[in-house]
């Protein structure tokens, strides 16, 4: 079972950007709890990264076909990005959204999820656990009988 696990704009500036917000811990060390979590569950994972939108868009196309679940954090394009939105619902991959911080109470206009209306579940406010909880649901969901 292939996942790919796809992280947004400043994902790459865990342990940097707003510490009280996002923690300690660092993009290496979230990528290293992905790969531990993924080897426990008997899942194959790539991990990517970008700043830029149409990067995550490509990314997202190429995944058809060769991965059989997706876990985003679309970071801030998760409030703004139709065309996330439309990506993912174009590779009709099951998805999940995950958000290290807890968006929903946060400002107001983080309250909007374009991504997330194309996922199967949202987690959030979970930290990296919240990795752990997505590779864990794709799994169960892709081993069910259809």
């Amino acid at each position: 079972m292939r996942i790919l696990v796809i992280n947004g704009p400043n994902i790459n500036m865990l342990g940097i950007r707003e510490r009280q917000i996002y923690g300690q811990q660092t993009y290496a060390e979230l990528l290293t709890f992905i790969q531990t979590c993924a080897a426990e569950l008997q899942l194959e994972v790539d991990c990517y990264q970008s700043n830029h939108e149409g990067a995550l868009l490509d990314r997202i196309q190429e995944a058809l076909g060769k991965y059989d679940g997706i876990v985003i954090n679309p970071a801030a394009y998760t409030h703004t990005s139709i065309a996330i939105l439309d990506t993912l619902k174009a590779v009709d991959i099951p998805a999940v959204e995950v958000h290290l911080s807890a968006v929903g109470q946060r400002e107001q206009f983080r309250q909007v999820s374009y991504a997330g209306m194309a996922c199967r579940k949202s987690i959030t406010g979970k930290g990296f656990q919240g990795y752990q909880e997505a590779l864990q649901f794709l799994k169960e969901l892709l081993i069910k009988p259809k």
